[in-house]
């Protein structure tokens, strides 16, 4: 898919930010991975790792209805529920975690409130932090490691194939460069009857995307199929790393993904078509549309597909080569390339 050489002109002025990897070489961008900014809207992995990590550094008895209490400017306390969805409740524990750490009230988890919250463990060491730690093993890595919060033998295992993965020292030990590269590394979509399947469009490996990317996906094609309008058809995001990636400009920070279009037929996951063909499904693509942007609430920045009825809508916009998929573009409330930010 072709889009605007401007573009392309951001991703060389970050090239050292995201590096093309090969099957075995260690990933060049551990050096420079970056905390994804999480704020009101965003959903996934990343968002959960947040929640677990406010538990982490609760030390209050818990409440009655089983969760951990933070406490909100240290009058209220504001259970924060490990779902993987940046609600209001999020919000204000982040706002109360920022400002337990002198840092800008925003509710917005930014590189500074990363920092803080990320907790060095290694092996003997229990408690939140280490189930954060394999929850993201096991999303982004699909590492064979129990979610118990206990740090033994299996998740050391595992954190030292992660950092000979991301050519970090192997210490078993999950310290600060460690965190980073975890929460950055992208995550593969789940494929399944309940709402994704997977087209290949010449690159068979790009479909790694951001937490947010993947999850925003997940929601999306779970609605779809609960409305009877069938899986969401996945083509390319990024590799697994970003990087230059065949046929595309863009594609290449984990934040772009390709989608085809629903059928009438709701065979989208074997055949192709293109908005002017009978078999195209206008009310199931509206549809699609509207749950990408329910799953993660302001933080869709664009949708490239050219149905003249939806650019109507002003649900799609036009660009040159998108008659037969939508190109679905999410975004951060910060991110080093402009455009990307919400």
């Amino acid at each position: 898919m072709t889009h605007p050489i401007a573009h392309r002109r951001l991703v060389f002025a970050i090239v050292g930010l995201i590096a093309v990897i090969g099957a075995t070489t260690p990933a060049l961008a551990a050096v420079a991975a970056v905390y994804p900014t999480q704020s009101l809207g965003d959903r996934g992995t990343d968002v959960a790792t947040i929640q677990q990590l406010f538990h982490a550094h609760q030390s209050d008895p818990a409440p009655p209805s089983g969760g951990r209490a933070v406490i909100v400017r240290g009058i209220n306390p504001l259970i924060v529920s490990i779902d993987g969805i940046y609600g209001a409740t999020t919000v204000a524990g982040v706002r109360a975690f920022q400002a337990s750490r002198g840092l800008p009230e925003t509710g917005v988890a930014d590189a500074a409130t990363w920092s803080k919250l990320i907790v060095t463990v290694g092996p003997g060491a229990t408690g939140d932090a280490v189930v954060a730690v394999q929850r993201l093993l096991r999303e982004k890595r699909s590492a064979v490691v129990p979610a118990n919060g206990i740090y033994g033998a299996a998740t050391g295992t595992a954190v030292k194939a992660f950092q000979a993965h991301m050519g970090l020292a192997r210490t078993g030990s999950v310290d600060v460069a460690t965190w980073r590269a975890l929460v950055w590394h992208f995550e593969l979509p789940k494929f399944s009857a309940a709402a994704l399947c997977d087209y290949s469009h010449r690159n068979g490996p790009a479909n790694w995307g951001t937490a947010e990317t993947i999850s925003t996906l997940e929601a999306a094609g779970a609605a779809t199929v609960a409305a009877g309008y069938g899986r969401i058809a996945i083509g390319d995001v990024s590799l697994e790393h970003g990087g230059d990636i065949i046929g595309h400009v863009t594609h290449e920070v984990g934040l772009d993904a390709d989608v085809r279009p629903m059928h009438k037929a709701n065979d989208q996951c074997t055949s192709e078509t293109t908005w002017r063909m009978s078999a195209y499904d206008r009310v199931a693509t509206r549809a699609l549309i509207n749950a990408i942007h329910a799953a993660t609430s302001g933080h869709v920045k664009l949708i490239y597909f050219n149905d003249p009825v939806l650019i109507r809508e002003g649900l799609t916009t036009f660009h040159s080569g998108h008659d037969d998929h939508l190109h679905v573009r999410v975004c951060e409330a910060s991110h080093p390339l402009g455009g990307y930010r919400c």
